[in-house]
């Protein structure tokens, strides 16, 4: 499916208007079923839906590998997902016992998703040098196809320090980690020791996000938020904020800043 669609629209500049053609992103409901039973209806862009879902269920906890995963099948035109496990995932995973909201209004350091008490400390001695965050950042921009072309995605990249690995595009910003994560899984590349690439605000469900995969830099153009860099700061992750062009902030564990 694809993940634009054209229309047309008015443009206005002053008191002059022309009809023209203009692009929007896509978005669509896709639904994931798990072990037959429907889990969880996700917001996003139509495409790599394998991807999405298999990150999707590791950030939630409920997969910690490939392994875990017996089968998986798409119906991309209707936005069905079937995703079977290995074992049996019973209720005591508390998965997705979490109040869906972009403001929870928490106020300390804590973990208040029960998916999330299991996530270590982030371990890693990675070095990244200003200019490689600069370069990185530049890459992952132009590798922005439909933002660049609709103005309404959000992009994430998984980069080893020297080059991109993957990148991902999304009407969400959460759904383009859960696509990292289900890629890191699918090609079996460890997200340990590599720079996360991120254009949209660093809340607490992105830092936890990043933590659950290992990775020890986060870089975004925007910025974060207070509980975030709180619990940045208690798993060991290196939070780098509002990267655009030469200037950036380092915000926790600067000591991978060189």
């Amino acid at each position: 499916m694809e993940d634009r669609k054209t229309v047309t629209v008015k443009g206005i500049t002053g008191t002059n208007h022309i009809h023209r053609e203009d692009l929007v992103v896509r978005e669509a409901a896709v639904t994931l079923y798990l072990n037959e039973t429907e889990m969880v209806t996700l917001i996003c862009s139509p495409t790599d839906l394998r991807e999405l879902c298999l990150g999707f269920l590791f950030a939630e906890g409920v997969i910690r590998s490939t392994q875990d995963i017996k089968s998986i099948s798409l119906n991309q035109k209707d936005g069905l997902v079937w995703v079977e496990t290995a074992q049996t995932v019973g209720a005591e995973k508390g998965f997705l016992k979490r109040h869906i909201a972009s403001c929870c209004g928490r106020g300390r350091a804590s973990f208040y998703f029960i998916n999330d008490t299991d996530i270590k400390p982030v371990t890693s001695e990675l070095l990244i040098s200003t200019g490689d965050i600069v370069r990185l950042m530049a890459e992952t921009e132009k590798r922005a196809a439909l933002f660049n072309a609709t103005g309404g995605a959000h992009g994430a990249a998984l980069s080893d320090g020297a080059a991109i690995l993957a990148f991902f595009e999304d009407v969400g910003r959460h759904n383009t980690l859960d696509k990292l994560a289900g890629w890191s899984l699918l090609n079996n590349e460890p997200a340990r020791d590599k720079v996360l690439l991120f254009s949209g605000r660093v809340s607490s469900e992105v830092l936890v996000k990043t933590a659950r995969l290992g990775v020890p830099v986060l870089v975004s153009r925007s910025a974060p938020t207070d509980l975030a860099l709180e619990l940045a700061e208690k798993l060991n992750v290196t939070v780098v904020g509002f990267a655009r062009g030469q200037r950036m902030n380092v915000y926790t564990h600067g000591q991978r800043i060189s």
